[in-house]
């Protein structure tokens, strides 16, 4: 696909998917219908890697995957695979304290959890949100809206702190998902993602992650829709490593 065609391409992503609608929609709840869900992590939702002086202070904010759903330990999960890999990379102890919802969309975020999660100390915020606003399909506009909303907050509340935004999940990987399903939500997050990005770049102290490599053996959990231990490990080494290349630990 050209670069002139591209854009174009995004923008239909959403009358695609609303014109598939009646099927995606009946494939959708007979997904939910089988496919096990898995718990939250048990809480705590908190806790801290490394030792040392000069501690960062760690917000991971979003969805299912902040909640750490498809392990039994917060440590396991994302926000605690955050912080082994951040605390290793900078050598400075990490608290890292999780927030969010399973099942929320960036405006949920907005609404419902922000306030609360911003009303402490962050030295780096991670946000993983997305993949329910495309299993929903919300406009990218919309879903670019309660990005800003989220980063112009953070800033005001924590203007030193760096921002971290992962890329959407790669649908067109998940062998879970039937056709058309897969396609179409992988079309409609890849809009939602360009929106984002190019949000994220013209901000401050931000850097949002690459599309994932391919995921590897093992990655999700039992659902085959959420990482697993494993999953979120690679995830985090990947995110960090990444952050690291694009400068973002020098502003730690």
């Amino acid at each position: 696909m050209t670069e002139t065609r591209r854009p174009r391409a995004l923008r239909l992503s959403r009358a695609i998917a609303v014109a598939q609608a009646p099927v995606i929609l009946r494939q959708g709840r007979r997904l939910r219908r089988e496919t096990p869900r898995l718990p939250d992590a048990p809480a705590p939702w908190e806790g801290t890697s490394g030792s040392g002086d000069r501690p960062i202070t760690l917000l991971v904010l979003g969805d299912s995957t902040a909640a750490g759903v498809g392990v039994d330990h917060a440590d396991l999960g994302l926000a605690g695979r955050l912080a082994d890999a951040l605390a290793a990379r900078t050598g400075r102890p990490v608290h890292w304290r999780a927030r969010g919802r399973n099942g929320a969309t960036a405006r949920d975020i907005v609404r419902h959890h922000l306030a609360e999660a911003l009303d402490a100390p962050v030295d780096v915020l991670f946000l993983t949100v997305g993949a329910n606003d495309a299993l929903a399909l919300r406009s990218a506009r919309a879903f670019e809206r309660d990005v800003r909303r989220i980063l112009d907050r953070t800033r005001r509340a924590h203007p030193a702190a760096v921002v971290l935004m992962s890329s959407l999940p790669a649908f067109f990987r998940f062998r879970l998902l039937p056709e058309p399903l897969r396609g179409t939500l992988y079309r409609h997050s890849q809009a939602l993602e360009s929106a984002a990005r190019a949000l994220v770049s013209r901000t401050d102290r931000a850097h949002m992650s690459p599309p994932p490599p391919p995921y590897t053996e093992g990655f999700f959990a039992s659902d085959d829709f959420h990482p697993s231990a494993l999953g979120y490990r690679d995830w985090a080494d990947f995110a960090i490593e990444d952050a690291a290349l694009g400068g973002m630990m020098e502003l730690l």
